[in-house]
């Protein structure tokens, strides 16, 4: 019986050990979480005014001007921008962006997967490892933006994205990440990144009147590139917070599992105990009768 009480010792240390792990990993991540929700917070306003800017500047254009980036053709070759953690023990966020990314792939750019055609562009290291791993063709430059994350990082990997557009490498540039609603809940998004798609409104209402200065190609050569810049780092913003609130959440109920689990092995403990003392007891009750006898 005493081997048995020592495993249950064991045990039990072992999950206070474990448990002291899960409730730092919570208080990190919650730290974390504060910065990265501020950063997102105040860039989203930003970000989404921006967006309606350049949808609306497109939209309201006659046709004359040059929009490389704005133009349509058809998809042959595609690529799939997919935002996931460099870490994980954070739930199911990771590999809930990997099924929405094959998902959308499946749903949408069927025939030119099959034709080998669809390219992956991860930022994160677990999305970089599985489609890496899954023999996707993947472009293995910009996987660790999130070590020392800045806007000039987010700035290269847009970049790529936009020159294979414009040089015709690719035809429509896909963006999934997780979109931050609070820490216990994260958006999982797929969004048309490339192209930039217009504005289109449910009625015939007159095109927006805008004065150019300076013109209307010029100033649309200037600001698409920046706005789809600043469009990608409000992506991975998003997905940076969503990360610490899906690490604080996953790690705050592996803390309360661990309580369970403690109580459930301290009553084994408790029960193993008093089932040994009860048998040392009968042992010794016992001897006495036969010495009396």
């Amino acid at each position: 019986m005493s081997g048995a009480l020592k495993e249950v010792r064991n045990r039990i240390k072992s999950v206070q050990g474990t448990q002291q792990i899960t409730k730092a990993m919570k208080m990190v991540s919650a730290a974390k979480l504060r910065r990265a929700q501020d950063a997102i917070t105040q860039m989203r306003p930003y970000a989404k005014k921006l967006q309606e800017m350049l949808s609306s500047i497109i939209s309201s254009s006659d046709g004359n001007v040059n929009m490389a980036l704005a133009a349509e053709r058809p998809v042959i070759k595609v690529m799939v921008i997919v935002v996931t953690s460099d870490r994980g023990l954070c739930g199911g966020y990771n590999s809930n962006l990997i099924k929405l990314a094959k998902q959308t792939i499946t749903d949408k750019y069927a025939a030119q997967l099959a034709k080998g055609n669809v390219q992956i562009l991860p930022v994160g290291k677990k999305g970089y490892e599985h489609f890496n791993k899954n023999g996707f063709l993947v472009v293995d430059k910009y996987w660790d933006i999130f070590t020392g994350l800045s806007f000039e990082k987010v700035q290269s990997a847009a970049k790529y994205a936009m020159d294979a557009f414009a040089n015709k490498e690719v035809d429509a540039v896909e963006l999934v990440y997780s979109e931050f609603k609070n820490a216990g809940t994260q958006l999982f998004v797929s969004e048309q990144f490339l192209p930039v798609q217009k504005i289109v409104s449910a009625s015939n209402a007159k095109k927006a009147d805008f004065i150019f200065e300076p013109s209307q190609e010029v100033l649309i050569v200037e600001l698409m590139p920046k706005i789809l810049n600043t469009q990608l780092y409000k992506a991975v913003l998003d997905a940076n917070a969503s990360e610490h609130g899906a690490r604080m959440t996953a790690m705050d109920k592996a803390s309360e599992n661990a309580n369970e689990l403690l109580k459930a092995l301290k009553l084994s403990y408790n029960r193993a105990r008093q089932a040994a003392i009860t048998t040392e007891l009968t042992e010794i009750v016992s001897g006495a009768a036969a010495l009396n006898g």
